[in-house]
């Protein structure tokens, strides 16, 4: 999450170049994301551990990604609205954020936490520090945000769904990540499901819902990316004839 941070900074900080208040917009996303994680663990992990299993100060002191894109997310929110800024920052983050988890995962990695469940021994399968051969959870994790930051990255240059990328990313990777807990040694909460899971949907359905509200808040229902394409098109030939004779 670290590696995350560092990453979504020094962009930041280039776009800043151009717009200061953009500097208060990632402080912003910053202290959400960090306030998010933390809230987001103690509620994925406590409900599991109510029997007296032990592990408070690891409950305290864990963060998850999941709270961190929804605390994030509200935090950027909340900041544009408090110095006024009204364009759209989400297309941005929407690479900044599975590139970060690539670093975050393989941090996991190499210390060994966030693993997978034991299972039989296999090609892929990797071995911990105990010598118990598990799903490689990180590295699987890790596949998955570099495809997304590739293809998240690729529509943005094409400007395709403008303004709708990270509603895009927090919808696929809800989904991907609720799948994918079904693999991941976390605590459950009866019937093979996790608080992870829990927070995965919701992060799905925060996505969902808000990409629907921006499409319909759009001037039309049309593909977002043609619009932006063509936009220009719109304008009456009276502005254009104007602008011309201008220069």
């Amino acid at each position: 999450m670290l590696a995350g941070l560092t990453v979504s900074a020094i962009l930041w900080i280039r776009r800043t170049n151009d717009d200061p208040m953009l500097a208060l917009v990632w402080l912003g996303g910053l202290v959400g994301a960090l306030l998010g994680a933390h809230v987001g663990f103690i509620l994925a992990e406590l409900p599991a551990r109510i029997d007296g299993s032990g592990g408070w100060l690891e409950i305290l002191g864990g963060r998850t990604i999941l709270g961190a894109l929804l605390g994030g997310y509200l935090g950027v929110e909340g900041a544009k609205r408090m110095v006024g800024y009204r364009d759209t920052t989400g297309d941005v983050f929407a690479f900044i954020a599975p590139i970060g988890l690539v670093l975050g995962r393989i941090g996991c990695l190499l210390q060994g936490c966030c693993p997978g469940r034991p299972c039989a021994a296999a090609w892929y399968a990797i071995l911990d520090a105990e010598g118990v051969t598990r799903w490689p959870a990180p590295v699987v994790e890790s596949l998955f945000n570099l495809l997304a930051a590739l293809l998240l990255a690729h529509l943005h240059r094409r400007r395709v769904l403008p303004g709708q990328l990270f509603h895009v990313y927090l919808m696929a990777y809800g989904v991907f990540r609720f799948g994918h807990e079904f693999a991941r040694d976390t605590p459950r909460l009866g019937g093979g499901f996790s608080g992870y899971q829990v927070l995965a949907l919701l992060v799905a359905g925060f996505g969902t819902v808000r990409f629907l509200q921006r499409w319909g808040s759009s001037p039309t229902h049309g593909s977002p990316g043609m619009n932006i394409r063509f936009s220009p098109a719109r304008r009456p030939n009276v502005d254009l004839r104007k602008d011309e004779t201008a220069g």
